[in-house]
C-alpha cells in the first residue's frame, strides 16, 4: 500500500483515548459507586424507619422526612424500603449490588421473586439484561419462583403516566369522552386509549413493504451516494448505502446526459427507495448488490442520453417480508431494544457476498442497530431464529465492553470495507486477531496492519 493510501486510511485515527472513552470510564466508575451507595442507603433507610428517626425530628411521617431529605416521593421511598428489607435475606444479591456488578433497578426486580435458595440463578439470568428484559422475566411470577417457572398471569397490565398542562388534560378527557360516545360498545381506559392510538396512526400498515421512503441518488462514476434535502444533495456514508440495499425498492434509473454544448457532465441519478435508500440500476448496468459500490465496478458502463424507466420492484418479496415481520413480532431483534416502528429488514450475510433472500438470513433491526451492524459496531451471527448479537469487542450485547478494543476494531472494520474488502472476510480476520489477544489495547494502525497482512486481493469485492 502506498504512502498516500496509508495517509488517507490513517487520517483521523488517534491512539490516545478519545472523549467518549473517558466518559465511558467515568460513567462506569460512577455506576459502581452509585450501586454501592444505593446498598448503603437502603440499610440506613431501614435503620431510620425502625428507630423512628422522623419522630425524634418532629416530622409527621417517615415519607415526609425522606422527601425533605432526598426529594423522594412516597412511592419511591416505599419501594426502596421493600428492596432493602428483601436484600437482608439475599446475601448474594446484596454483595453484587455493593460491588457494582448489579445496579439498583435490577435488584428491585429480582427481589420480587428471588429467595436465598435461587438467588444465584436469578443473578446469573440478570447478567447482560436490561431492566425492561428483567421486568418481562419477572412478570407473572411470585416470590420464590425459579426463572424456569411458568408465568401465572394470563393478562399483563401496564401503567401509563403523563404529566401534562391543564389544557392538555382537559382536551384529553374530552377526546376520551367523544370516543366512548361514538363507539357501540362500552370502553374502559384500555379500550379508549387503544382506539385513540389507532385513530392517530391512521390506516393499516403493509408489512410487506417498508413503512417509510427516503430518496437516495447513486453516482455510477464514483459509487458515492447522496440524499436530497430541500433540493440539495447531501453526501451519505457508504455504510448507509449498505443499509439501503438490505431492504428497499428499486424504482428504475436515470441515465447520464449531456449539456447543450455536448460536453459530458456527471450523471445524475434519482431513485426513490424504501427505508434509507434504493436498490437501483445504473446506466443499463447490472443490479447493484448490497454494500458500497466501487468505482471500477461501473467504469465500463456506456453512457446514454435518455432516462431508463423500469417498473418498481421490491427487492425482498412482500410475502417474505411479512413472514419476517410476523416472526420477529414487529420489533427490533437486538436484546433489550424497545423500537418497534420504522424497522429495517437486515441481511445477516450480505447479498453481495452470496446472502440469499431467505427467512433465516433476514431479521428486523431498528435504524440505529441496523447502522451499527453495517459500521462494524454490532456483530450479528445467524441463523435468524437463533441469532447472536455481540459488541465489536466480541462481548455479548448488553455486557461490559472493552472500549479501546471496541473502538479500534470498529474503525479497522470501516477502513478495510472502504478499501473494498468483503464484510464476511473482514469480520473473520478481526475475530481471529481478537482471539489471539495480541492487539487488545493496540491502536487502530496496528489492527489495520495486522489485518492487511492476512487479507489477500481475493478477499476484495469484484
Amino acid at each position: 500500500m502506498g504512502t498516500a493510501q496509508w495517509a488517507e486510511v490513517e487520517q483521523g485515527y488517534e491512539p490516545e483515548p478519545s472523549e467518549w472513552m473517558l466518559a465511558h470510564h467515568a460513567l462506569s466508575r460512577l455506576a459502581k459507586e452509585r450501586a454501592a451507595a444505593d446498598a448503603e442507603e437502603g440499610r440506613w433507610l431501614l435503620a431510620a424507619l425502625r428507630s423512628a428517626t422522623h419522630v425524634h425530628l418532629g416530622f409527621a411521617s417517615f415519607s415526609e422526612y425522606i422527601e425533605r431529605s432526598f426529594g423522594y416521593k412516597p412511592r419511591s421511598t416505599q419501594e426502596k424500603l421493600r428492596v432493602a428489607a428483601a436484600l437482608e435475606e439475599l446475601p448474594v444479591l446484596t454483595q453484587a449490588l455493593e460491588q457494582g456488578t448489579l445496579h439498583w433497578s435490577a435488584a428491585r426486580e429480582l427481589t420480587r421473586v428471588a429467595v436465598p435458595e435461587n438467588e444465584n440463578e436469578w443473578l446469573a439470568l440478570a447478567s447482560g439484561k436490561s431492566v425492561r428484559q428483567l421486568e418481562e422475566l419477572v412478570a407473572g411470577k411470585a416470590l420464590g419462583d425459579d426463572p424456569s417457572s411458568p408465568q401465572r398471569a394470563s393478562e399483563r397490565r401496564h401503567v401509563l403516566r403523563f404529566e401534562v398542562a391543564p389544557e392538555t388534560f382537559a382536551l384529553f378527557r374530552e377526546a376520551l369522552t367523544a370516543l366512548r360516545r361514538n363507539t357501540d360498545a362500552a370502553l374502559d381506559d384500555d379500550g379508549a386509549l387503544l382506539a385513540l392510538a389507532r385513530l392517530a396512526l391512521g390506516g393499516p400498515r403493509d408489512d410487506g413493504r417498508a413503512s417509510y421512503q427516503i430518496a437516495v441518488t447513486l453516482c455510477a462514476a464514483c459509487g458515492r451516494g447522496h440524499q436530497p434535502a430541500n433540493g440539495e444533495l447531501i453526501p451519505i456514508d457508504l455504510d448507509i448505502l449498505a443499509m439501503a440495499h438490505c431492504d428497499c425498492q428499486h424504482l428504475g434509473c436515470v441515465a447520464p446526459h449531456a449539456t447543450n454544448d455536448s460536453q459530458p457532465v456527471s450523471p445524475p441519478t434519482a431513485h426513490d427507495g424504501a427505508h434509507v435508500g434504493a436498490d437501483v440500476q445504473l446506466d443499463n448496468g447490472p443490479q447493484l448488490d448490497n454494500g458500497p459500490v466501487r468505482p471500477a465496478a461501473r467504469a465500463n458502463v456506456p453512457p446514454t442520453s435518455a432516462p431508463v424507466h423500469t417498473r418498481a420492484q421490491q427487492t425482498i418479496p412482500p410475502a417474505l417480508r411479512r413472514t419476517v415481520v410476523a416472526r420477529d413480532h414487529r420489533r427490533c431483534r437486538v436484546p433489550g431494544c424497545r423500537n418497534s416502528a420504522y424497522l429495517d429488514v437486515h441481511h445477516i450475510q450480505l447479498r453481495s457476498e452470496g446472502g440469499p433472500h431467505d427467512a433465516e438470513n433476514l431479521l428486523l433491526l431498528c435504524g440505529a442497530h441496523h447502522r451499527a451492524a453495517h459500521r462494524g459496531r454490532l456483530l450479528v451471527d445467524g441463523p435468524a431464529t437463533t441469532a447472536r448479537f455481540r459488541h465489536a469487542d466480541g462481548n455479548p450485547y448488553g455486557h461490559a465492553v472493552e472500549p479501546q478494543t471496541l473502538e479500534s476494531r470498529a474503525k479497522t472494520f470501516r477502513a478495510l470495507r472502504s478499501l473494498g474488502f468483503r464484510e464476511a472476510d473482514v469480520h473473520a480476520v478481526l475475530a481471529r486477531l481478537h482471539a489471539e489477544g495480541q492487539l487488545a489495547a493496540a491502536p487502530v494502525e496496528q489492527w489495520l496492519r495486522a489485518a492487511l497482512a492476512r487479507l489477500t486481493p481475493s478477499h476484495a469485492r469484484a
